[in-house]
């Protein structure tokens, strides 16, 4: 790695600018929804960042078993919010991490032959459980934007006005700004937004002041982790999900510096994502993903190399320990998070709309996929009791809409557009039905 200079570093933190927003947003959403105390936060957000700092070292450091080598940010994904609130709320914090860690070990093991399963996973599939999970995320968006869910002032005015207040400034950014200032948009509106509540006194500054300035980590920080079958199979799905999104990532980067991305470097990239989850669920992190809002970034400022990267990283690490940096991020008042939340879970199922677009839904079979993944999904969710007198075999697969929205993507598209002939046979039904 060659000497970095002081363009190198500032780029490099206007890397991490980019991606602070996801970053920190995801352990205020998870921690809030688990009521997790003040201190318990602080430390989530702070190793949050460090692992995100070495997730992205580890991706960006090439080398013969994992690492993708290209100038790529890894932070968690907002896939997971959802199904990591349904799991802590029902089987504890600890189940997370057992899932996150079993899920990780999974995608080491099969990145070889992720290149082979893809075609399990088209567009139709991904976007349906995409659109589910974000679909399952509006409703914590709400919720704290109306304060907080058992909150004493839930429903308040104040919070109300305030969350739309950042939703419009967010909305009004993207509109009338461009290149880094928009790229930032959802950071400025939380901070805006944050502000306008310190001068309403919605704001405690205390927390920041008992904070300490440097603290270690601490592995297992929750408690030892849990397995739990279900909650396994979704993080899994999650998992499989984020790999099909980095792998845009990849390409789009790799066309962007041209350089040709290989079969064994898409492997060394899920791999490098693996074993970053793995990380995250020890240290009671997160799983994580490539981000795609830093590839922009490198388009817009037309420096594509590593070292970047490797300042941004470590830019990371070291906010990580410093636990006086997380806890100013927990000063955000519940109502600003919900509006800034709004818009990136609506992102969510816009990004699974997008992904559907590149579906042929002339096709009556991918419709049907859609259809009924997606109404699995929100079914189980809205009435999980459906198969309460089940045996525990079959309830285990559909306490989840995720996983019961998944698997009926992935049986409908094997049994639509996988088992030779049956799409060309449905094929020629619709073209004999349209005569």
């Amino acid at each position: 790695m060659e000497k970095m200079s002081v363009k190198t570093w500032s780029i490099g933190l206007q890397h991490v600018l980019a991606m602070y927003a996801g970053a920190v947003l995801v352990p205020l959403i998870v921690g809030g929804a688990l009521k997790l105390t003040p201190e318990q936060l602080t430390y989530l957000i702070s190793i949050d960042l460090l692992t995100c700092g070495v997730a992205t070292l580890l991706q960006v450091w090439k080398n013969k078993f994992f690492g993708i080598g290209l100038p790529v940010m890894l932070g968690c994904t907002f896939t997971a919010v959802g199904p990591m609130i349904a799991i802590g709320s029902k089987h504890g914090i600890t189940a997370i991490y057992g899932a996150i860690i079993v899920s990780g070990i999974i995608v080491v093991l099969i990145s070889s032959i992720f290149s082979k399963l893809v075609k399990f996973f088209p567009p139709v599939v991904t976007g349906s459980v995409v659109t589910i999970i974000g679909l399952t995320l509006i409703p914590v968006a709400f919720n704290d934007m109306a304060g907080g869910q058992g909150s004493a002032d839930f429903g308040n005015i104040k919070n109300v006005v305030l969350a739309f207040g950042v939703l419009a400034i967010i909305i009004l950014l993207n509109k009338f700004t461009t290149g880094f200032i928009k790229t930032i948009s959802i950071l400025i509106g939380i901070i805006i937004g944050t502000l306008i509540a310190a001068m309403m006194g919605m704001v405690d500054f205390a927390k920041v002041g008992e904070a300490d300035w440097i603290h270690g980590i601490t592995p297992f920080y929750f408690g030892m982790p849990t397995f739990d079958l279900t909650s396994i199979i979704t993080m899994t799905l999650v998992a499989i999900v984020s790999l099909i999104e980095s792998t845009g990532v990849y390409l789009a980067l790799g066309d962007i510096t041209n350089k040709k991305v290989s079969e064994k470097d898409l492997a060394n990239g899920y791999r490098a994502e693996g074993i970053a989850s793995v990380i995250g669920g020890i240290f009671n992190s997160f799983p994580y993903t490539a981000y795609s809002q830093n590839v922009g970034l490198v388009q817009l400022t037309g420096v594509k190399t590593k070292n970047v990267i490797y300042a941004a990283g470590t830019i990371l690490v070291i906010l990580g320990f410093i636990p006086k940096i997380a806890a100013i991020t927990t000063l955000i008042p519940t109502a600003v998070l919900g509006g800034a939340s709004l818009a990136m879970f609506g992102m969510v199922v816009s990004y699974g709309i997008k992904m559907l677009g590149q579906v042929d839904f002339n096709h009556q079979g991918n419709l049907l996929i859609l259809a009924c993944s997606i109404g699995m999904g929100l079914g189980v969710t809205v009435v999980p009791d459906i198969f309460m007198k089940f045996p525990e075999s079959i309830r285990i697969l559909f306490q989840s809409g995720i996983v019961a929205g998944g698997l009926t993507a992935i049986i409908l598209n094997i049994l639509f557009n996988i088992i030779p002939g049956s799409r060309a046979k449905t094929v020629q039904m619709e073209e004999k039905t349209a005569a």
